[in-house]
């Protein structure tokens, strides 16, 4: 077993021989896969690799990955997996995780590949400066990476690729120390159709940029209105639904305050009997009726006279009579 594990590793080794360090460019939030160019797809043993983290060179060296294995307890050990091939990958890469990556097979450092993480960033300087309220903003370019940075490396151009040096009335070039670049846009409320690109360069070769675009103030103007706009309309939307459910609710209480009322309220048909009629309450607390008078009832009598006289009344075939009371 030992013999064979010697044979894979004087393997490795041989492979690793063929090619060189590698120097990978990205920029933030990027997934990345950091190759391990002593691996070869015939040969792959991912127990034998581990992987070494140095941010610096006055570092010290953070082992990621030991035999296989992946450390989930160091800072964003959740974002690292080791592909089939041992390649190391690093999802939504941070500006932490620059730097220089050792690829080891085994113990011996003989084969050890070298694998450079560059990562290139773009921000406002100072941090809390708000490009979308101040009119003049100062731009910071920076190349994380494990060493140092060339002059003149990373340079500032603008949209039509014209390198910008020195100072004008749009921008100030402030220079370069180290690795970290600073260019100052002034008046950016006026630049209408402007772009600033940060480039790093190598050997007369774009190996990464960066672009920034000036925020008009016209044009943020137009989003504050449109924004407003729509709280507005928002605003009066929902006060509309509120008026028309408060209504809704007074219509019903209504309703049902009519229909208990007339459930209460006795009703009589017409058509029914006495339906018409008036009822009178007589109070008989204070009735002193009379006392009845008796009428004395007198005899009367009634006689009748017939007479032979005969009078201008023959004529008329009625009789007279008379009655005496």
């Amino acid at each position: 077993m030992a013999r064979t594990q010697l044979i894979l590793i004087f393997l490795l080794q041989f492979t690793a021989g063929i090619s060189g360090d590698r120097f990978l460019y990205y920029r933030l939030g990027n997934d990345v896969t950091l190759p391990c160019d002593a691996v070869s797809s015939s040969t792959t043993r991912c127990p034998l690799i581990s992987w070494l983290y140095n941010r610096r060179t006055d570092s010290q060296t953070t082992t990621k990955v030991k035999r296989g294995k992946v450390n989930q307890n160091l800072p964003g050990g959740d974002r690292l997996s080791l592909s089939r091939n041992c390649s190391l990958i690093i999802n939504n890469i941070t500006a932490e995780d620059a730097g220089r990556y050792v690829c080891r097979i085994g113990d011996t450092t003989e084969s050890d590949r070298l694998v450079h993480l560059n990562i290139l960033t773009i921000s406002p300087s100072p941090p809390d400066a708000d490009p979308k309220t101040d009119d003049e903003v100062t731009l910071k370019c920076s190349l994380l990476r494990f060493g140092s940075c060339p002059l003149n490396s990373i340079r500032w151009v603008d949209e039509k690729e014209t390198v910008l040096l020195g100072e004008s009335d749009e921008f100030k070039f402030n220079g370069q120390t180290d690795c970290v670049s600073l260019l100052t846009v002034k008046h950016q409320s006026s630049h209408n159709n402007r772009t600033y690109t940060c480039q790093f360069t190598e050997e007369n070769s774009v190996k990464i940029d960066a672009h920034y675009t000036p925020v008009a103030r016209n044009r943020l103007n137009t989003e504050m209105t449109s924004n407003n706009t729509i709280i507005i309309i928002s605003v009066v939307v929902g006060i509309l639904v509120v008026l028309v459910v408060i209504t809704a609710v007074l219509i019903k209480c209504r309703r049902r305050a009519k229909m208990t009322e007339d459930v209460q309220k006795p009703t009589q048909a017409q058509d029914e009997p006495g339906g018409n009629l008036t009822y009178v309450t007589i109070n008989h607390a204070n009735y002193n009726p009379k006392k009845k008078v008796k009428v004395k009832e007198e005899a009367v009598t009634y006689s009748t006279i017939k007479t032979t006289v005969k009078m201008e009344a023959d004529s008329d075939p009625s009789s007279f009579y008379s009655s005496v009371r």
